[in-house]
């Protein structure tokens, strides 16, 4: 039985007794801790914690975090890191003035991805999943989801969620598969989108539930991709498969996303850069939870999600990162919770909560990650020192996370790369 401890803890932050499943409107506010604290972890899970005069004597590791603060690993419900190439020649033609939507009707964006998708092997995109997987991971992230999409054919979407699910044999932390076929219409279907979708509905879905490769379905319901009406037919075609659905919606407009979400019973709806009134009520009256994803809107000079307005309306605000190579290149999931505070008005203790708890929710991990409790995962970060919780998105620019824990060890990340080295 290996053991970790972790003393001298300054807060030990989302330290519960009674686990929370999720966290909603005001309570989002509120963040249980532990001043002057201790961790125990044994073979890979949280065993125990306290206060600083009931600490236990040894363990197989010790660390000793004298003014720092211990928190869960971050949850982060949406991301797309399964890709063929980076796309920085559209970062340049939307510095020049070109749109979103102007440089997806040029044949870039998700299609542009989808072209050097088709051309890659499977090992050249594990390759490259994986180092971005362990670069997330060593910036503070405890569980991931990660989208197909990007192959918009039968052969490359299986490729992809093959791909996935190699990555999640392997992961040292847990990862869900979202089968995402309708990311957007291949152009050589333009001109008759019935046939995709049928493609999607007859091909893709039975062989991607027969091989086991998705835990959920996505649909990119938004201007310029696909209908409400055509996402509730991929989503009702899914739920016959048993995956549920988690879509984007209303990252382009108020299309009525979220309203289709919610009557296909979506675990989440992310992006919501464009809700109104109407959108929040309908969250409030489901158990569907709105996920917010402000690296796109930040990359893409978008509106901001009104994380406000959902928080104070009484709705459970998840946060994630949108890695992925057109519109969000980033997971670091600091600066997630850092555009929180600075552009969406969250408070820390309230992005704290919707990158960890609610992001596990969002996943359905609540059981496993997104708290300190007693039987959950040991994923842990041990911050540099810190006066208050508030400097985390203070910091925007900083690595905060100075110690990463996962399963009960000291996470090193052998992916780093070369170090360049001098000669005398």
């Amino acid at each position: 039985m290996s053991s970790l401890l972790v003393r001298n803890i300054r807060t030990l932050v989302s330290a519960e007794n009674t686990p929370r499943h999720i966290v909603r409107g005001a309570e989002m506010a509120s963040l249980p801790v532990v001043n002057d604290a201790w961790l125990l972890a044994e073979n890979g899970r949280i065993a125990a914690f306290g206060t600083m005069d009931n600490c236990p004597e040894r363990a197989d590791t010790v660390l000793d975090a004298t003014g720092r603060f211990v928190l869960p690993a971050w949850c982060d419900s949406h991301t797309h890191i399964v890709f063929a190439a980076t796309r920085e020649e559209e970062f340049v033609d939307r510095i020049r003035g070109l749109s979103y939507e102007e440089i997806a009707r040029r044949g870039g964006g998700i299609l542009n991805s989808a072209r050097k998708m088709q051309e890659a092997t499977e090992d050249e995109l594990l390759a490259g999943a994986r180092a971005r997987l362990y670069e997330v991971i060593s910036t503070g992230t405890g569980a991931i989801e990660i989208k197909s999409g990007y192959g918009l054919t039968f052969g490359s979407e299986m490729k992809m969620l093959r791909v996935i699910r190699k990555l999640k044999e392997e992961s040292p932390i847990p990862v869900k598969a979202t089968f995402l076929g309708a990311h957007a219409v291949p152009l050589e279907y333009r001109e008759r989108r019935n046939d995709y979708i049928s493609l999607i509905i007859n091909e893709m879905l039975p062989a991607v539930a027969g091989e086991g490769l998705a835990d959920y379905c996505d649909v990119f319901c938004d201007k310029g991709f696909f209908t409400p009406d055509e996402t509730d037919r991929i989503l009702k075609a899914a739920s016959v498969y048993g995956l549920k659905a988690k879509i984007h919606a209303n990252e382009l407009g108020i299309t009525g996303g979220v309203q289709v979400g919610i009557a296909n019973h979506a675990l989440s709806v992310d992006h919501l850069e464009y809700t109104g009134d109407e959108e929040i009520e309908a969250l409030l009256n489901s158990s569907t939870i709105p996920a917010l994803l402000p690296n796109c809107a930040f990359f893409l000079g978008i509106p901001y999600p009104n994380a406000r307005g959902m928080i104070d309306a009484g709705l459970p605000v998840a946060l994630a990162s949108d890695f992925n190579p057109g519109s969000a290149p980033s997971g670091n999931m600091q600066f997630v919770i850092s555009l929180a505070c600075i552009r969406m008005k969250m408070l820390p203790e309230e992005a704290v909560n919707a990158a960890t708890v609610n992001g596990a929710r969002a996943m359905e991990l609540e059981n496993e990650a997104g708290s300190v409790a007693v039987g959950k995962l040991a994923n842990l970060m041990i911050s540099r020192p810190m006066s208050s919780l508030a400097v985390l998105p203070y910091h925007f620019g900083s690595q905060m996370a100075e110690t990463v824990i996962v399963n009960g060890k000291v996470f090193e990340n052998e992916l780093s790369g070369p170090t360049i080295k001098t000669t005398d």
